[in-house]
């Protein structure tokens, strides 16, 4: 009798992850009992948890046993049926399969996630973030189509876990973002995924795969509708019937200070700017930065009422995994929650784990730096220098960091963030 375990996932069609396991059990003959009610926001349930405390999803239950992540499932299931040349034959293809898994899950799946997941709404559209990622995508296939070009199967003359692996995770751009023009590009891993998903043990679990026809568009943010014409003229009159304050007797210079709102910061006693931070905050994040956006900001940067600074993390020398060095950055930005009306930035990761640096560009309200900057905890962290805004030097040094990419970038781009 086969063996059965249960698999807690989310029975999407486009799941890359349940695929995996399902194409595995199928080729091992282990049953898998699904959980069709199951979604992802159950992940963060407390039985989820409870079972699986990082909320990761698949998690396989096996009597007393618990597994989660997909790969690991895969060779659990693979130990079902040790006879099978599904893991390579001899120490060296074992070593070339772990080899590929490890490729496609650490250099080419997190670019995928990084361009697909924000065209889908499952996190938020940053254009740079966006744009960077695409560009780590084509550079990772291109890679990889290299590899391929003599190549049926990863390793060896059969159906391989790494094949298994590398199809389903290539299974997501293929559909969303791999339109015929792209897929040209990289015309072997075209023709190796189109071998693949065309077999009989993806047929079994993928049987009507469509690949792309137009990539995603961005998510378009919806506009916050004017107010009707009816309203507006409603309120007009509410306003004409509200019934004038009495005199005191104090003075009408008194009545009117003592009703004029105080400023929430000395930077709104400045003088009104030209500039419109939010209209370029919103214009950064919905157009191409080079040249569009960068164009668009030289063109209506005002420099008496807005500077430019040059920031750097005091402590590179300290930096260890890129991630750290970038979860610095964010947990700045949250602290200066203040500045946001007044500022805008970019903080950029260059480098790789063990030699990387943190630095990037803010403009900010007015010439100096105020309070709203400074009050923030790791202020002290970071060495803020004002820069010359009509030097091509710095022009040129600030669209490359706003653009996430450059040849005045001091280090290969890592990660970033932008505060807006």
């Amino acid at each position: 009798m086969p063996h059965s375990v249960k698999l807690i996932a989310q029975l999407d069609k486009t799941n890359h992850r349940f695929h995996k396991v399902k194409i595995i059990s199928n080729i091992v003959g282990v049953n898998i009992e699904t959980t069709p009610e199951f979604t992802l926001a159950d992940a963060k349930s407390k039985e989820y948890t409870k079972l699986f405390p990082l909320g990761k999803v698949p998690g396989l239950i096996d009597g007393d046993f618990k597994l989660f992540d997909s790969n690991a499932i895969m060779f659990y299931l693979t130990s079902f049926a040790p006879q099978t040349s599904i893991l390579g034959q001899n120490p060296k293809e074992s070593a070339l399969i772990l080899q590929y898994m490890f490729m496609s899950e650490a250099d080419i799946m997190p670019h995928i996630t990084a361009v697909i997941y924000p065209l889908v709404g499952n996190i938020p559209y940053i254009k740079p973030v966006v744009q960077s990622a695409e560009a780590q995508l084509k550079k990772a296939l291109l890679s990889l189509n290299t590899l391929l070009i003599d190549k049926t199967y990863l390793v060896g003359d059969r159906l391989t876990i790494a094949d298994i692996d590398m199809v389903c995770n290539l299974s997501m751009p293929m559909r969303f973002v791999a339109d015929e023009k792209y897929r040209k590009e990289i015309r072997n891993v075209t023709r190796y995924f189109k071998t693949m998903i065309n077999k009989k043990e993806f047929k079994e679990v993928i049987p009507d795969f469509k690949f792309c026809v137009e990539m995603l568009k961005p998510p378009v943010v919806k506009k916050t509708e004017p107010k009707p014409a009816k309203v507006k003229a409603e309120l007009k009159s509410k306003k004409e019937t509200v019934p004038k304050p009495v005199k005191t007797g104090k003075d009408e210079g008194d009545d009117e200070a003592a009703l004029a709102p105080k400023p929430k910061s000395a930077l709104d006693l400045l003088p009104k700017s030209n500039f419109n931070l939010e209209d370029w905050k919103r214009f950064y994040s919905n157009n191409d930065t080079k040249p569009t956006a960068m164009d668009y900001f030289w063109k209506n940067f005002d420099p008496e009422g807005y500077s430019i600074w040059k920031v750097d993390y005091k402590y590179n020398d300290e930096n260890t995994l890129v991630f750290m060095s970038n979860n610095l950055v964010g947990g700045f930005f949250n602290r200066l929650e203040r500045a946001r009306k007044y500022a805008f930035g970019v903080m950029l990761t260059l480098g790789v784990d063990n030699d990387n640096v943190i630095s990037g560009y803010f403009v900010i309200r007015g010439q100096t730096i105020p309070e709203e900057v400074t009050d923030a905890a790791d202020f002290e962290s970071y060495s803020f220098v004002k820069v010359d805004h009509t030097d091509p030097t710095i022009k040129e040094e600030v669209g490359d960091y706003f653009a996430w990419e450059g040849p005045s970038l001091p280090k290969p781009f890592a990660d970033g963030k932008a505060f807006k």
